[in-house]
């Protein structure tokens, strides 16, 4: 097996805590159209899927409608409810320092992804981000990892997944490369154990660990 040189991140929930802001913008929007039918714990399930895919499934006369509502609501909230899980920036800039090769795939679109890197400041490490506007096919299909390692230049002998739901799990695994659950995941890491990753992070700097990189980089 070649040494890993390639590192592909989801990114909610993953490099950057948009769990309180995903399961708001969902009860905003299911109680805008179904008043009083969905609790908390009833959104969990809508998170890592295209929100196209979600919406379609529970109204599909309505679903490009629900999507916007959705979309309005969950970008006025953005910055107010988006938060940095700990050690991401500090884990992410050591790779970056050492050469590694980063990509962004994510089930959301583009522009939704610049601002979460953005506001927590890991826009600089991403030269590559491949969103659900960049291809034809979302996770688990294979098509976004090969994406994205198209873009770097690399094989997927010599790349990890990395992600908090089964779609970066799965989506690894289809296009042939290492994965890797975190366990900050709100599915929690028994959930993903059950799709069968190569690694549980139980915090992202054991990335730093299995790279076998020095924590600090002169």
């Amino acid at each position: 097996m070649k040494n890993i040189t390639t590192l592909l991140f989801d990114l909610d929930g993953t490099l950057i805590n948009t769990n309180e802001l995903i399961v708001e913008s969902f009860l905003h929007t299911l109680n805008h159209y179904f008043p009083g039918q969905y609790e908390r714990e009833d959104v969990y399930p809508f998170m890592g899927p295209p929100l196209i895919d979600t919406f379609e499934a529970i109204d599909k006369e309505r679903t490009m409608e629900m999507v916007a509502h959705y979309r309005a609501f969950n970008h006025e909230k953005h910055d107010s409810l988006v938060t940095e899980f700990q050690g991401v920036y500090e884990t992410i800039r050591t790779l970056h320092e050492n050469g590694f090769k980063m990509a962004i795939v994510s089930t959301k679109i583009r522009e939704t992804i610049m601002k979460g890197l953005k506001l927590t400041h890991l826009d600089p490490f991403f030269d590559v981000i491949v969103g659900l506007d960049d291809v034809e096919h979302a996770k688990p299909h294979p098509e976004p990892v090969e994406k994205a390692l198209a873009a770097l230049g690399s094989s997927a002998d010599e790349a990890i997944m990395i992600g908090d739901n089964y779609h970066d799990i799965e989506g690894g695994q289809n296009a042939g490369v290492k994965t890797a659950g975190v366990a900050w995941s709100l599915k929690g890491s028994d959930f993903l154990n059950t799709y069968n990753p190569d690694y549980i992070l139980q915090s992202m700097a054991d990335l730093l660990d299995i790279l076998q990189v020095g924590a600090t980089q002169k």
